[in-house]
């Protein structure tokens, strides 16, 4: 990667978080400036957009459970809006070349439906970078989301199986062996250590498993995705998605920019650009809808839905694909490609005040939420526990585990992590699935049965929301937060939280004072 591209993709990055948007929108718009310089792409620069999407999907296995994929709002969920979508944008189409607007009017019923394929997919890597910014990977509307994209890249792999030519070669047949080998991995992960060795070893995992699956003619990022998957339940999942996370983010550098490299629009092309993206709020609608069919909670809908309202990277690919195979004009791919950095921006942009949206809408888009609730949408309030900590990570499962040891019963948890609240019940913490930025779950408990919430989740940010939530809600009674940095503190102090913890100086304090307590005679 050229040093001007660094520059450039650094400043524009740098421009959009002033104007408090995801430095991603910034590294955009810095390839199309850059191909306005005159700067062309290279293999170099694909190499590397390709290893972040490998890493990415690769991380993405490591937190996915396969057991999410089952459930029906998510693969048949996936079927139908394709199939919808489909159809409503072919007759779309097909409405414009009535109209005689420029680039529809000479499109085949075949190239009409290889368009409205394209752009029936969301983005992965605007999704996936969404939920890492706003630590949601693992809420329910975060796992519901991820759960789309992988049905919509197994549609994908179907796709290019189709269109290539590729057929899977007949060893693919015995990939299921990989289960046989799976406690040898383990092991290997395991020797591996806690050191410089475990981001080479997930570095190892992807790419083998891309390598692999591209020798068996099959999508290699596919084969990312599937070894994470394999790898999900093990005790260094978290460890290995944490050390790869800032590679991943600077290869992904690279995909914003290939974006940009791809070609100059006219202002006719731009024309027809802004007029696909008219159709952004229509597939969010579209997914509302279908989640709310569902029996999902409105909240739960309305984040996936407003998370998915985005056009893929992979309509490129489509689109490169049917310019190759003379099924489409050279210019198609100039304008999807305009059309899906446009829809990445817009959801962006939006999805930053997703909840505020929701908290202030909330009760119009209930009306379309069903009377039966799904199991794990239910929350059953212990009545006799006073003590309620949001967040269930290390800090917050060692926060409830001391305060029944002093307070016995009078603690209980709350995380957005379905599966790691069923192993925490297990080991005898009592703990239900709940997200604290959920309005809804406030108001479905008795606030006044509480007296002390304590805010153990990562982001300042998030501990902003809840606190407003809570008090919103008429919560009257003591809120304690954690911080890892002098800055947040002082912020979260200003929002009215009653007591702020600094995380690494907390650490010190106690560390201290349990050692001194050894010399004391």
């Amino acid at each position: 990667m050229e040093f001007i591209w660094l520059t450039v993709a650094f400043v524009l990055g740098v421009a959009a978080k002033g104007v408090n948007l995801p430095p991603s929108v910034g590294y955009l718009v810095a390839g199309f400036v850059l191909h306005f310089m005159g700067y062309q792409g290279n293999e170099a620069l694909n190499t590397i957009a390709d290893l972040g999407i490998t890493l990415m999907l690769f991380m993405i296995g490591l937190k996915l459970r396969v057991r999410d994929l089952t459930k029906a709002e998510v693969w048949l969920g996936s079927i139908t809006h394709a199939t919808a979508w489909i159809v409503l944008f072919v007759v779309a189409i097909k409405l414009f070349a009535t109209l005689s607007i420029s680039y529809f009017t000479n499109l085949s019923l075949e190239t009409s439906l290889l368009i409205s394929f394209a752009l029936s997919f969301s983005s992965t890597v605007c999704v996936v970078k969404l939920m890492e910014e706003n630590g949601e990977m693992r809420t329910r509307h975060g796992k519901l989301a991820i759960g789309i994209l992988v049905m919509q890249d197994i549609f994908a792999v179907l796709f290019l199986v189709a269109a290539t030519g590729k057929i899977p070669s007949y060893y693919a047949l015995a990939l299921p062996l990989v289960f046989l080998i799976k406690p040898a991995i383990d092991k290997f992960i395991n020797f591996v250590g806690h050191g410089e060795l475990i981001p080479l070893a997930g570095f190892f995992l992807a790419i083998g498993a891309y390598q692999l699956f591209d020798l068996l003619n099959i999508k290699g990022d596919l084969g990312a995705l599937l070894i994470g998957m394999l790898l999900a339940n093990h005790a260094k999942a978290s460890e290995i998605t944490k050390s790869l996370m800032s590679f991943k983010d600077i290869f992904l550098i690279g995909f914003f920019l290939s974006i940009g490299f791809t070609a100059l629009p006219t202002w006719e092309m731009a024309y027809i650009a802004l007029l696909l993206c008219l159709f952004v709020p229509i597939k969010f609608v579209m997914f509302f809808f279908m989640f709310s069919r569902f029996k999902l909670k409105s909240r739960t809908s309305f984040l996936s839905a407003l998370s998915l309202a985005n056009f893929s990277e992979f309509g490129l690919i489509v689109s490169a694909i049917s310019v190759k195979e003379n099924w489409l004009s050279a210019d198609w791919l100039v304008i999807l490609s305009l059309t899906v950095s446009i829809s990445f921006i817009i959801t962006n942009v939006i999805y930053r005040f997703a909840h505020a949206l929701y908290a202030k809408h909330n009760g119009l888009l209930k009306r379309f939420e069903s009377s039966n609730r799904l199991a794990e949408d239910v929350i059953d309030q212990p009545c006799d526990s006073p003590i309620l900590v949001i967040g269930m990570g290390r800090v917050g499962m060692g926060a409830c585990k001391a305060l029944n040891a002093s307070h016995p019963g009078q603690a209980w948890g709350v995380d957005p992590d379905a599966a790691k609240v069923e192993w925490l019940n297990q080991q005898g913490i009592r703990t239900h699935v709940g997200d604290g930025e959920d309005v809804d779950f406030w108001e479905s408990l008795n606030l006044e049965k509480l007296k002390l919430v304590l805010l153990a989740v990562p982001f300042a940010n998030d501990c902003i929301i809840i606190t407003e939530i809570l008090r919103d809600a008429g919560y009257q009674g003591k809120i304690a937060a954690i911080a890892r940095y002098d800055d947040e503190r002082e912020a979260l102090m200003e929002t009215g939280i009653d007591k702020v913890f600094n995380f690494y100086n907390e650490a010190g304090v106690g560390f201290a004072e349990e050692s001194t307590a050894l010399i004391k005679p």
